[in-house]
This record gives C-alpha cells, structure tokens and sequence, in this order.
C-alpha cells in the first residue's frame, strides 16, 4: 500500500492537483467522476432519523451536497487556507448567500463603494427591502469609524476592485473589523487564492466567482465561499433553502479548471504587465489603471499584499466625457483577438465597457464614486502571445 504524504504545507499547484481527491490503490480512475444523480439513498430509517437531528452526516440530496461538489470545495477550501467551503451556482449566489446567512432585519452592513456592480445593486436594492442597511465606505477606509456602530454586523470589501483595480489594504479591514466584533468578508475573484489570501491575514471569509480565474475557461458558472467550518455551516444552509447550489458538472468543470489555476494565473500576470506599459506610453491613452504600475495609487500596498498583480486592468481613452466614451466603443469594435465580451478571467482576452455591463443601471454619482469614466474600459488579459495582443491593441487604438 503506498505510505500517506508527510505532513507539510504543500504549494498552490499540488494542491489544485491533488487536494480533496483520492487516487490511491489498484483500478482507482485518475480523473474524476461526476455523480450525476439528484438523491441518495438511506441504508435504514434510523439513518434517517438521525440525519434529521443532525447527529451523522451523509449526502442525502444534490442541492445539500454532492461527492463531486465536495471535490471541488476541499480544493478551494486548500488553496485559500480555509477550514471548509461551500459552491454554488454563481458567484452572484455566494455572495447573496453568504449575505443573507449573517444578516437580519434591524442589522447594518459597511461596504467598499468600488466593488462589482452586481454586488452594488444587491447592497443597494434588495438588502433594504429586508430591513438592513447598508453603509459604503471608500477602498482606502477613510472614515470608516465614523459609520460604524453596535447594530453593524459585516464588512465587506473587494479587492482588487471592478473594474478599475483600487486595492484594500486587507490586514488593515481585517484588524478593524475585529476590532469592532464584524464578520469580515472580501471578494477574491480578481486576484484568486494564486496571488492573494484573505484568511491568512484575518478575514472571516472569502468569496470568488468560480466563472472566471478558478475555472478559466469561459465554460462554466460557478461560486464559492471558503472560511471557516461555523461560518460555512451557516452558509452552505442558506444556500441550499434558496437554491443555489452547484449542479455536478459545473463541479467537474470546476475541478478540471483548476487543475492549470496557478501556471494560467501567472503566466496571464506576465501577459498583463506587458500590456499594461505598453497602454500607458500609448498617445491615445489617458489613464491605466493596473496595480503594477508605479502609477497605480495602490502600487506600494500591492507589492505588500498580492504576490503579482494581476491580469485586469482598465483604462481611458484622452478625450472628456463624450469623446472618450466614443473613442472606447470605437477601440472595442475595431479588437480582432480581443474578444468583446463580459466576464474575465479566462484563456480568451476580452474587453467590455463596464457602463453597459457590469455597472449598467448605475447614477453618473454612483459611476462616479466607482472609479468608472463612460471611457471606462476593462480588459481581461488571457493566454495569448504577448506581442500578438499588443499588436492587435496598437491597430485598434490607430
């Protein structure tokens, strides 16, 4: 029988490899198999019953649990430093899940202004509608403690931010929110568990959209959140009521992305940098906004926290208001390898106008407060050769 692994902290490759799959012995399937089935059966009504009380645990139907969905959660559980997960349908359905798991009426949350538009208009529109409020603060914190109080229950922050990557400094929240008793919570889609994790610089818990780096293939919805067991518990309960669950073969999809998750995340940071200096020299450029640029306002915090910085960027082209919106449709019609399309994070390079996508039905104060210009466009930087997408930017910027 082949001797277990010594105990040691194993590197984000091994563990998207290996982690929360057994693939030891004689005739043992080396990839994994999806339990298609909706339901699982009980060896007596004893079981039953005590699966009721909560006294044992077993898969008892696939929107509480699936042996494919536990794959995936023992991965990203792994990879974040967690001590368990939860997936689900969406990203959209961890963050309204993990949400409404630790909010009731009468409570307040405090979130970050710059943060994904869907998230905004979840805060803005439908936690009110249950009684609880909600209280934004800048990414930098300034005068945080000025809106927090005793009915205060959560800070959620996001960071890098959508779409023009202002960084929180997540040491800093996390101290804060402890501080003040609040569960802190923080959307890691943009940096991914490869370049930054949350928990192990005092955050409750972590969030992702596993559509776009943990898959990375533009083939699959998916969410998850990672913490600890107590806080997981909670969360995986509240999404299994409204139906949020991850169905099998997005499990799988997910499982198999993430297999490549840290040698694309790297290798799409290096892309990204090249791209990045070449936009900021551009003469048709007025602004880039990418965290590995001495630039960037938050380039010294993400030397600090982020072990690269990314493959997301924004940026402007000169021109006010009107003419730069009219400039930014113009380079995102004219792209051949870059692809117009919303989401990110794939093997595919993209560009998308956040004013008609991610942050549509938003005031101009509200884009305002979001960093986001009409001009404003976000691009995703993929697995293409460097020089070829460079080239494809110069011709679409002519």
């Amino acid at each position: 029988m082949k001797k277990p692994m010594k105990s040691k902290r194993l590197g984000d490759a091994t563990l998207a490899i290996h982690a929360g799959e057994e693939r030891t012995g004689v005739g043992v399937p080396v990839g994994v198999s999806i339990a298609r089935t909706s339901n699982f059966t009980f060896d007596s009504t004893e079981t039953m019953k005590l699966l009721s009380e909560g006294k044992t645990s077993a898969y008892i139907y696939t929107r509480s649990g699936n042996p494919t969905l536990t794959i995936a959660e023992k991965k990203i559980a792994a990879l974040e430093r967690a001590e368990a997960c939860v997936v689900t349908a969406s990203g959209s359905a961890a963050i309204s899940g993990a949400l409404l798991s630790l909010l009731r009426a009468g409570d307040e949350v405090i979130a970050t202004r710059q943060i994904y538009g869907g998230s905004y208009r979840l805060l803005r529109d439908f936690l009110p509608k249950l009684g609880i409020t909600v209280r934004f603060v800048e990414a930098d914190l300034a005068g945080i403690e000025r809106i927090v109080s005793p009915r205060t229950k959560v800070l959620y922050v996001e960071t890098p931010t959508n779409p023009v990557l202002r960084l929180v400094d997540l040491r800093k929240a996390a101290a804060f929110a402890k501080e003040w008793g609040l569960i802190s919570i923080v959307d890691n889609t943009f940096a991914s568990p490869v370049l930054q994790k949350p928990l192990t610089m005092g955050f409750d818990l972590v969030l992702h959209s596993g559509s776009k780096y943990l898959s990375g293939h533009s083939d699959v919805i998916a969410g998850a959140a990672a913490g600890s067991a107590a806080l997981i518990r909670h969360v995986r309960g509240t999404v299994a009521e409204l139906g949020g669950s991850m169905d099998p073969e997005a499990a799988f999809l997910l499982i198999r992305g993430m297999k490549t998750l840290e040698v694309r995340v790297e290798r799409q940071c290096q892309t990204a940098m090249k791209v990045a200096k070449f936009l900021a020299k551009h003469p048709k450029v007025a602004r880039v906004h990418y965290p590995g640029l001495a630039s960037h306002p938050d380039h010294a915090l993400a030397k600090r926290q982020m072990s690269h910085f990314g493959a997301m960027m924004a940026f402007e082209p000169k021109g006010g208001p009107k003419a730069g919106l009219t400039a930014a449709r113009r380079f995102c019609d004219r792209v051949q390898l870059f692809l117009l399309a919303a989401s990110l994070g794939g093997t595919e390079s993209l560009v998308v106008l956040p004013i008609y996508t991610s942050h549509v039905n938003m005031s101009e104060d509200e884009l305002r407060g979001a960093g986001v210009q009409p001009g404003t466009v976000r691009v995703s930087v993929g697995l293409e050769d460097a020089t070829d997408l460079i080239d494809d930017l110069r011709q679409a910027l002519a």
